[in-house]
């Protein structure tokens, strides 16, 4: 028996809510609680008429600590799965500590008047977890997540030690509109418009953000332009594989979102600090996220494939000298809808943070504090991306990357 409680109502927990109600061998009860209820209901209701499994909802206000903590003591989960907005992962993780309950994330926290997401502020939380004998698994999404099990994985079956990594994640996709965002527009466009940040010789350089582009020949894409920028799987990768010389992250964007972009940043649309408007305070990137199409209705129009995944080079654990090895999953937006009612970029990090609490609830992961993924064993993982609709490959590549 394993109940859990969902925070939040996107394409993501959409996703995930409905993966595990899929799973219901595994969770056996599925509670879904965001500030919204009716969006919480919407997705009920379709998990209702595809799998025919009930899910109870509830409104809550994800950063009223004792509010979140009396309906986690109600409800009594064994984990609390948080696909709120990052802003929110300390006040959840509060509830969880005050109702002794653990936790899992897709996101790492980040504060909402600055444009910078690090573990920090959740790692400081690990004395108390392990205090209280709970666990608090982060980051269990596709990137970060996925990536850093893909890396780990190697590491365990490939690569003795890994010298370069590179993690590619390419979307693919069409959804027809002049300008939107795959998953939450507030998110996406502060991680696009932050200084890119690398590893490289033990620490992290700075470069300006899309200051630097690269072609790439995506499998089931064809060429696309990636521009590096900082994800937080860098610091936590650094973090557990110390013998990293160099380590980047790249993000595919086509030259339309480029040109909105760019004209929004120009007219101080991606502002994160409050304005005054008719005597009023607003956050022009929260108001434009407002008008913005919501990436959770994209999702029937949206056409292409995903790419995602991790070029690594190392000294081979078969003692053959140094090898690269090319690990990545390729989705369809189409099966994602036609499964889920969602697109693939949903998909790919709601069906992670499905996998990684049935690694939870099921006690193949655990340990009492705070984890990231590349401190988990990647086998049952990898495992259950293959029956559960993120299938990957690998494959030997002729040598290092050249970008």
């Amino acid at each position: 028996m394993s109940k859990v409680l969902v925070i939040g109502a996107g394409g993501v927990s959409s996703v995930c809510v409905h993966k595990m109600a899929m799973n219901a061998g595994i969770f056996t009860e599925i509670h879904l609680a965001s500030r919204t209820k009716a969006k919480c209901d919407a997705i009920a209701a379709s998990v209702k008429q595809r799998t025919g499994q009930d899910i109870a909802t509830y409104e809550i206000d994800a950063e009223e600590v004792p509010a979140m903590t009396n309906l986690i003591r109600k409800i009594g989960p064994s984990l609390v799965v948080n696909l709120a907005l990052p802003y929110q992962d300390l006040p959840i993780m509060d509830a969880c500590l005050a109702a002794g309950v653990s936790y899992l994330d897709t996101a790492n926290y980040e504060p909402k008047d600055e444009a910078k997401f690090e573990y920090k502020w959740q790692w400081a939380y690990h004395d108390r977890f392990k205090d209280a004998g709970l666990m608090a698994l982060l980051g269990s999404g596709f990137d970060p997540g996925v990536t850093s099990v893909f890396t780990m994985w190697l590491k365990k079956h490939k690569l003795k030690t890994i010298r370069q990594l590179d993690i590619l994640d390419c979307n693919g996709g069409d959804h027809g509109q002049a300008f939107a965002t795959n998953f939450n527009p507030e998110i996406n466009i502060r991680e696009v418009t932050a200084p890119a940040r690398h590893w490289e010789n033990g620490e992290f350089v700075e470069t300006p953000a899309m200051g630097k582009k690269v072609e790439f020949d995506f499998e089931a894409v064809g060429p696309k332009n990636m521009y590096m920028m900082y994800h937080e799987e860098l610091e936590s990768l650094a973090r557990f594989n110390p013998e990293l010389e160099r380590a980047r992250f790249w993000m595919t964007f086509g030259d339309e979102y480029i040109k909105h972009l760019t004209v929004l940043q120009n007219v101080g649309m991606t502002r994160i600090d409050p304005v005054k408007y008719q005597g009023k305070d607003i956050i022009p990137l929260q108001f434009l996220a407002a008008v913005l199409p919501k990436p959770e209705t994209l999702g029937e129009t949206t056409k292409g494939n995903t790419n995602i995944g991790v070029i690594a080079t190392g000294e081979a654990i078969d003692g053959s000298g140094e090898k690269t090895f090319y690990i990545k999953n390729i989705c369809s937006h189409e099966a994602a809808y036609e499964e889920t009612g969602n697109q693939a970029v949903s998909y790919t990090t709601g069906v992670p943070a499905m996998i990684g609490s049935a690694m939870v609830v099921q006690g193949k992961w655990s340990g009492q504090g705070v984890f990231n993924m590349e401190q988990m064993d990647p086998d049952p993982f990898m495992d259950m991306l293959n029956t559960q609709g993120l299938p990957w490959t690998v494959e030997e590549l002729e040598g290092p990357v050249s970008f």
